[in-house]
């Protein structure tokens, strides 16, 4: 396999920042941190070291982000619930779907800022310039707001001038729901600046915990006022627990930006910063279509009802992903120092023993919620029971990504980020083949086995990556590194 190093990120101005302080805004900078709540966990670690915390109060950040989307995952799991009962399997799986477009569309309009954040804001304030760091800030939010409108504007008018362009059952909730797309950009992107300051509870506890809350609170009164149980009112709710915590966030963090920053009027370095986000965003793109290609393909071939079905077993089993995410978490900084040192051994070493504590843990959590499956799943509904095989299937592919264990942040890292984003478009292409290909014929079970299919190819491919990185050595990409550091 060629090696892929870094081209963009692994520059002067990050060599300019010294010892872990560099090593983790370095990381921050090409690890994805939109959904995935292992790398939320590493950004959180990462970003207190960056704001200039000492490294007892990075490893507290990194257990609070943990704790929080722990707590997230939780309150997320008994709303679907909830709502699946309220609404029904039908009404519910339209919900399923208007959330997870509005998820993808509204994460892609930051235009990877929203990473690049936690690069730029540290640097700045690192070297002493507001100016700088207030026009960042000026600019992405424009952005990400403008994007975001435009992509709400234009599936409005698809929608208005072609209905036919989704079944009817889905038309109004979507059309509802478009209109929280700006709100959830301006999130994600402060979801970026929070963990970039270390303010994490600003960073964390507005879309994680404060916007699920109030959709279950929103949701809940107008069944409750206007004796409306579908996918319309759940949209409706959406969209207002969007916007409020939106602005709340936005209101908060903006106060603590004043007072950090001042009133320096704000200067632009617009090419630099999209040079340096649009590559993030072609990574975060294909990690996002990994993430939702089964559920929206699957809408293409099954009635609204099987998608809610196939989504609750899908996220039940992502429990298992959790073993994965925090092992990476303590993983990447390990990973990072053996590289600084440039001691593949080490390197090596710690591979084995992470593949392992990733491993064993996943398979008895695997085991243990395809034995309460069919218990939990009958908590959304009677029908919810038949999606065991999916559960199962799923779950066979949760297993192969463990056993690769961390071998993504070993390899991102030491330099290889490209490589890493080459293989998650390979991947990506290979889920949709095969979503087409499997889900006419078997229908939810055909989305589970793409998306296990998928997964044990991407997990082969990191597994033999990372072997042969631990044998050779780090090579070309440690010279370039250390050429980067002299200049």
């Amino acid at each position: 396999m060629q090696r892929m190093c870094a081209q963009t990120v692994t520059s002067n101005d990050i060599a300019r920042l010294s010892g872990w302080r560099r090593w983790r805004s370095q990381l921050l900078a090409l690890v994805p941190g939109n959904n995935a709540t292992g790398a939320d966990t590493a950004d959180a670690d990462n970003a207190d070291a960056a704001a200039g915390d000492h490294h007892g109060s990075a490893g507290l950040g990194a257990l609070l982000s943990f704790a929080i989307r722990i707590g997230s995952a939780l309150i997320t799991f008994i709303a679907q619930i909830l709502m699946a009962r309220w609404l029904g399997a039908h009404d519910y799986g339209v919900y399923t779907y208007v959330w997870v477009v509005i998820n993808v569309v509204g994460t892609l309009a930051t235009v990877g800022l929203s990473m690049s954040a936690v690069r730029f804001l540290n640097e700045y304030l690192e070297q002493q310039q507001p100016a700088l760091a207030r026009g960042f800030l000026r600019f992405s939010r424009i952005i990400s707001l403008a994007v975001a409108s435009l992509a709400m504007l234009g599936g409005i008018a698809l929608l208005q001038l072609h209905p036919g362009v989704v079944e009817e059952a889905y038309h109004t909730p979507l059309m509802i729901g478009l209109l929280a797309l700006p709100a959830f950009a301006l999130t994600d992107f402060h979801d970026g600046t929070g963990r970039a300051r270390g303010w994490l509870m600003l960073a964390l506890l507005p879309p994680y915990i404060l916007r699920p809350l109030l959709l279950l609170l929103v949701l809940g009164l107008g069944i409750l006022l206007l004796g409306e149980r579908d996918a319309t009112i759940a949209a409706t709710a959406l969209v207002i627990a969007t916007w409020v915590s939106a602005l709340i966030q936005f209101v908060l963090q903006q106060r603590r930006f004043r007072a950090e920053l001042g009133s320096t009027p704000p200067r632009m370095q617009a090419r630099e910063w999209l040079k340096v986000s649009l590559p993030l965003l072609l990574l975060d793109s294909f990690t996002l279509l990994m993430m939702n290609l089964d559920v929206l393909l699957l809408k293409l071939f099954v009635a609204p009802q099987e998608l809610a079905i196939y989504f609750a077993a899908a996220r039940i089993i992502a429990f298992v992903a959790f073993v994965h995410f925090a092992v990476t978490a303590v993983a990447m900084p390990r990973f990072a120092s053996a590289y600084a040192q440039n001691d593949i051994g080490k390197a090596g070493r710690l591979l084995r023993q992470f593949r392992l504590w990733t491993f064993v843990p996943s398979l008895a959590a695997a085991g243990f919620f395809l034995l309460i499956g069919p218990f939990v799943l009958g908590l959304f509904g009677p029908e919810f029971p038949a999606a065991m095989p999916v559960m199962a299937v799923l779950a066979a592919g949760h297993l192969a990504r463990a056993l690769a264990g961390p071998a993504e942040a070993m390899l991102s890292v030491s330099g290889r980020q490209m490589y890493i984003a080459v293989i998650t478009g390979i991947t990506a292409l290979l889920n949709i083949a095969l979503n087409l290909a499997l889900i006419p014929r078997h229908g939810m079970l055909g989305a589970a086995y793409a998306t296990a299919g998928a997964y044990l190819f991407q997990s082969a491919i990191l597994w033999m990556a990372s072997n042969r990185l631990a044998r050779e050595g780090y090579g070309e990409c440690k010279g370039q590194e250390r050429a980067a550091d002299e200049a």
